[in-house]
């Protein structure tokens, strides 16, 4: 099983059809896709929590066009909550396993990431 992180916590899977595409961490931007027609999910993977290869992939993946549903599979942490979310993701698939080991209130705490970029407090 796996539990589904969004900024308003914890959700159980509800992706109820259309395409999904799956992509692999080691995806060359040439394996992405040209057109998106039709395509309700795209689902990245992280094999490990150091591999943040996934992360370049969603932004090049938004700045395709790609409008649809984006979510980290695998291995990300609470720590990289926002860092998926500012690269493009909409939510996180994460195991039973490791949300037990990171509950809830670890990732709602991470949940604000527009508060804390970088690039908005040097603006001002």
């Amino acid at each position: 099983m796996s539990v589904i992180v969004r900024d308003d916590g914890f959700h159980a899977e509800d992706h109820e059809g259309g395409a999904t595409i799956v992509i692999a961490p080691d995806s060359g931007l040439d394996a992405l896709p040209a057109a998106f027609d039709g395509v309700a999910l795209i689902a990245v993977r992280f094999p490990a929590f150091s591999d943040g290869r996934g992360f370049t992939l969603a932004r090049h993946l938004r700045a395709r066009g790609y409008r649809g549903r984006l979510r980290a599979v695998g291995h990300v942490i609470a720590d990289q909550y926002a860092m998926a979310r500012r690269s493009g993701f909409d939510e996180v698939e994460i195991s039973d396993d490791l949300a037990a080991r990171q509950p809830e209130d670890q990732w709602l705490a991470r949940a604000n990431w527009r508060a804390h970029d970088y690039r908005s407090r040097l603006k001002a």
